[in-house]
């Protein structure tokens, strides 16, 4: 789904937070190869659920992802599904009889990131009403996904859970009106930051959004945020969110970070407080940076030699095929 193919355990992160459940109807508007879904589905079976109530509905551009995620259902045995082939923010393809977008428990998914071209000129008189809180910027789309999903999502049980860059966080103009509107209307439940390096094709560090209908008691005018940043495994040039990230994580947005994880540091700040921060979502304005890490020479020199080492190896292997293609 989306832009960069989205890791199964950030995947994993997203739905188990959402929490499906065995009525649910789940939809991912960029469903790519329909992974999201079909994570919806492993979910609940894993609870001890069963699926056959649940509906799944996925909407994506590309023709080719389209036919692979129809595919990927069929071969998960996740039956009560569909896959419609369009441009969603300009052509949604799940609509009522009166053109009214259908609503869903479940929204997840992983947009392109700021998607250019993406239909401003039509969003303050977008038929769907999506335009909530105002019109994001011609050539950025981020935010315009985001209030797709929150529209599509059912006003009493509806839940959402997006991957978005973190400039939509704290960018001025449009976007901060959008942002002020989405805080105030108290929708926004949780930010989570996880580390750089994560997604295949990108260096960019992520975050996790997440929205809710119907906030519990203790959450009402609050946002948590999470900053996971810090919490990776590392294998070559690429970082990943191991088991025990998922489950950590997830316990501290549970707890509404009164739990204490490694690396971890979590705080539920009040409205009042953002408000006067103008706003701005960045998570290092309400969360104290740890105390400098002490580091360790002899592994740091270790880690520096082993990189020179796949440095060389690297410089000696792309010249042996320029030699070979007659390049050198």
């Amino acid at each position: 789904a989306g832009q960069f193919f989205t890791p199964r355990a950030v995947v994993h992160l997203l739905v188990r937070i959402l929490g499906p459940q065995p009525t649910d109807s789940v939809y991912d508007p960029a469903c790519g190869s329909a992974g999201m879904l079909i994570e919806a589905a492993t979910e609940v079976k894993q609870s001890g659920g069963s699926v056959r109530q649940m509906r799944f509905y996925g909407q994506e551009v590309n023709q080719t992802s389209a036919a692979i995620g129809r595919m990927n259902l069929f071969i998960h045995e996740v039956e009560d599904a569909q896959i419609r082939r369009d441009d969603t923010l300009q052509k949604p393809k799940f609509t009522d009889s009166n053109g009214k977008l259908d609503r869903f428990d479940v929204v997840v998914a992983n947009p392109p990131f700021s998607l250019k071209d993406w239909g401003a000129d039509k969003w303050a008189t977008d038929p769907h009403k999506r335009a909530v809180g105002g019109v994001p910027p011609k050539n950025n789309g981020d935010y315009a996904w985001v209030q797709h999903m929150i529209t599509s999502m059912n006003p009493d049980t509806g839940r959402v859970g997006v991957v978005m860059p973190h400039g939509v966080l704290f960018r001025g103009g449009a976007e901060a009106a959008i942002r002020k509107h989405l805080i105030e209307s108290d929708l926004l439940e949780t930010v989570i930051g996880l580390a750089p390096n994560l997604f295949y094709g990108t260096t960019i560090p992520a975050s996790l959004m997440f929205f809710r209908a119907n906030k519990d008691e203790k959450r009402k005018k609050h946002i948590l945020f999470i900053d996971a940043s810090k919490r990776f495994g590392k294998e070559k040039a690429q970082n990943f969110l191991t088991d025990d990230d998922v489950d950590d994580i997830f316990a501290v947005y549970q707890s509404m970070g009164e739990v204490e994880k490694a690396t971890i540091s979590a705080r539920l700040v009040p409205h009042a407080e953002i408000e006067e921060n103008n706003w701005d979502l960045n998570i290092g304005r309400y969360l104290k940076a740890d105390a400098a890490e002490v580091i360790d020479v002899q592994e740091a020199l270790a880690a520096f030699d082993q990189a020179r080492t796949e440095l060389a190896e690297a410089e000696n292997a792309l010249l042996t095929k320029l030699k070979a293609a007659g390049y050198a």
